[in-house]
């Protein structure tokens, strides 16, 4: 976490959770640093140079964390209930892949095990909703096993709360806000105007950490793909945080193990080959804060 959000939490995170007792702690840090970005004077509010640890805004619940607990690396939502047929094909294809991906990594650990960089905890454990059942899953040489969980919600309070949900939405439910100072122009390069934050606001911008985000949408029913979701925007001038890209459901564990053992960075080279439907939809919402933050279900 940055030093100077650290400092906003300090100065108005009690206040904020006072007024808001129901948000639950991403809902208070996004309420926060919504202060941050609405006051022209930002500058001023993040000034003083106070060492705090992150632990101290870390402790309290959040009404999604359940879905969250366990040792998988990424979540899979499903954010389209549109087509039911399409949505079993492509789980039950994930689940082989699955099955698939642990049996190589039984005979590939021992060379793995030697490169591999060991990942943040905290990830999540599978969770149906449709049925109620979870399963807490196994392990193949410190690799979870699945790596993916799934969130597929069957009622219709559930499936109001992931339905055709955006990038950014997905982050802001799933992940921890922060920000970071914003990447430096290229020579000759104007900076993004008018000023977003998901890409430059001020010399900052909003970004996420926590576990990757893979969601499948309306488009997965015909192509099979989920966008892979960006947290941080990557490392050029003018993309943003919740940038993604579509990614084949068969390619996901793969892709998954590299990401998280393997210190794999999709960049394209430095060239912007995002999805710009996504990243317009993303920074058109990034202005319209969420006044009701999302609560968990009853029956979740």
């Amino acid at each position: 976490m940055h030093p100077k959000f650290l400092q906003l939490l300090a100065d108005r995170y009690v206040a904020i959770k006072s007024q808001y007792p129901n948000d639950g702690r991403r809902g208070w840090h996004l309420r926060v640093l919504e202060e941050f970005w609405a006051n022209e004077n930002r500058k001023e509010l993040i000034s003083s140079s106070l060492k705090l640890s992150p632990d101290l805004f870390a402790e309290d619940d959040d009404p999604l964390d359940e879905l969250l607990e366990g040792p998988e690396l990424g979540v899979l939502i499903r954010t389209d209930f549109t087509n039911e047929d399409a949505w079993t094909s492509f789980s039950a294809k994930l689940d082989e892949e699955e099955k698939e991906f642990a049996k190589s990594m039984k005979s590939e650990a021992p060379e793995l095990a030697a490169n591999a960089e060991i990942p943040p905890s905290g990830s999540g454990h599978e969770i149906r909703m449709e049925d109620g059942e979870s399963d807490s899953g196994s392990s193949t040489d410190g690799i979870p096993s699945p790596l993916i969980k799934i969130i597929n919600p069957s009622l219709p309070q559930e499936r109001a709360i992931f339905d055709r949900i955006s990038n950014l939405t997905a982050l802001r439910l799933f992940n921890d806000v922060d920000i970071r100072p914003s990447l430096i122009a290229p020579s000759g390069t104007a900076r993004i105007s008018p000023p977003n934050r998901l890409v430059d606001h001020g010399g900052w911008q909003e970004i996420y950490t926590g576990v990757n985000l893979w969601i499948y949408d309306a488009t997965s029913n015909t192509d099979q793909c989920v966008r892979l979701v960006g947290q941080d925007g990557g490392g050029i001038y003018g993309t943003a945080t919740g940038d993604s890209w579509r990614a084949r459901g068969t390619h996901i564990c793969e892709l998954q193990f590299n990401m998280s053992y393997l210190g794999m960075k999709i960049d394209f080279g430095g060239l912007d080959r995002w999805d710009f439907g996504e990243r317009r939809r993303n920074m058109d919402e990034a202005t319209k804060f969420l006044t009701e933050h999302k609560s968990k279900p009853e029956t979740i």
